[in-house]
Parts: C-alpha cells; structure tokens; sequence
C-alpha cells in the first residue's frame, strides 16, 4: 500500500487542515506497517504554473491521438522536454498511490492556488489512461481534508458559496475514481476562534473539529 500526502495550507503552522491530514496519515500508517508514503507540500515546494510550451504539447497530443503512443515521440523543443519531465513526474505519482490524502482549506470559496498549479499540472491528455483508454485512477481512494473558516455545509445558507469541494469531486470522477472512493471531511468555523463578534459558533466549531477528527480516524482504520 502506497499513501500520497499533499498539503496545500499557506500556514505551516496554525492549518487545520494540515493538523487533520497530519493525523490521518500517522494513523493510516500505523495500521499499514509495511506501506510506503510520499509526501508533498505544495507550498513549501511549488509545483511550477503550466506554460505555453506545456499547452502546445498538450494540443499536439490530442490532435494526434498520442495517448496510444509515447508523447516524447512528440516533443519538439527543450522546454516542450522540460513541460512533460515535469508533469510526468507528478502524474506519475499519483497513478502508484493506492490512497491520495489532500489537505485543501477553501480559500475566497474555492481551492487554493498551489493546489490548482498541481492539478493543472497533472492534468495533461493521456495521463491516466492506457493503450486502452481505462483510467488509471480506477481504485484510488480519495480523502480530501478541507477546513474553512465559515460553515458551506447542507443546511446553511451558504451552500451555494462552496465551489471547493463540487469541484474536486468532479475533477477526480472526471478522471476514473469512483463516486464511492472519495471521501471528504470538512472542519467549519475555523475563524471562530480569532474573529470578534464569533464567539457564539465556538462550540459548533468544536463540534465539527471533533467530528472531523473522528472520522479520519476511522477511515485510516478502514482504507
């Protein structure tokens, strides 16, 4: 077994989404003792915004029907090269993960920008599909950690302000994982702590942290 760890927090230190993703890890692992982890800050070490040199790859691919063949067979330039060493590297990451774990707080109501370089990044014509045309996804299992410092959720009035997690849902069904093999939890009212005139959602933050918290550990336990 093979987790995949990205952290896409700004703060190092005061995320909880990082705290959350931290602790699922540490117990995944302990129930996998021979499973290997890979691990990524996607803020402490950036993944590079895709280029010009990376679309016309891209297009030429798709033009050609390359995914049934080896896109280096279609690179022309050195930074066409240095575009696909790149996002191969990534996507390739990802295809041998048995489990991706995703910290990615909502930011201004959607993902953060260093978790949406990554995604770009992999997301290249023919990434996860074989000679085939099956997904190479097929049985990832997907836990998406988010955090946010007002309440999204069903029965709030601001469900129609998250476009976090309807987008990375689609992304990864998009992309051959199956409905039922992502899961995602959600810790709200993060803020409540800090921000004056909060005071009273502190014990729904708690309530949610704790939750959060209760989940992960189970699903470490059953993944």
């Amino acid at each position: 077994m093979h987790l995949l760890h990205l952290d896409s927090s700004a703060h190092p230190t005061e995320s909880v989404s990082r705290r959350l993703t931290a602790l699922f890890a540490g117990a995944w692992r302990a129930g996998h003792g021979d499973a290997t982890t890979t691990y990524r800050d996607l803020v402490a070490t950036p993944v590079a915004p895709i280029t010009e040199a990376y679309c016309t790859l891209g297009r030429r691919v798709e033009s050609r029907a390359a995914t049934t063949g080896p896109v280096e067979d279609l690179i022309r330039t050195p930074d066409e090269q240095r575009e696909w060493d790149l996002t191969r590297a990534l996507a390739d990451e990802l295809v041998a993960a048995d489990v991706l774990l995703l910290g990615a707080p909502m930011y201004n109501y959607a993902t953060p920008a260093a978790l949406k370089a990554w995604i770009d990044r992999i997301s290249f014509p023919g990434a996860f599909t074989d000679v085939d045309g099956a997904s190479l996804l097929a049985g990832l299992r997907v836990v998406v950690v988010t955090s946010c410092g007002g309440a999204y959720g069903p029965g709030t009035d601001a469900t129609d302000r998250d476009f976090l997690t309807p987008y990375l849902r689609a992304y990864f069904t998009r992309h051959g994982v199956a409905p039922d093999d992502i899961e995602i939890v959600t810790a709200d009212r993060t803020l409540a702590a800090l921000v004056p005139g909060r005071e009273h959602q502190r014990p729904a933050a708690a309530r949610s942290l704790a939750a959060a918290r209760a989940r992960l550990l189970a699903l470490a336990a059953r993944l």
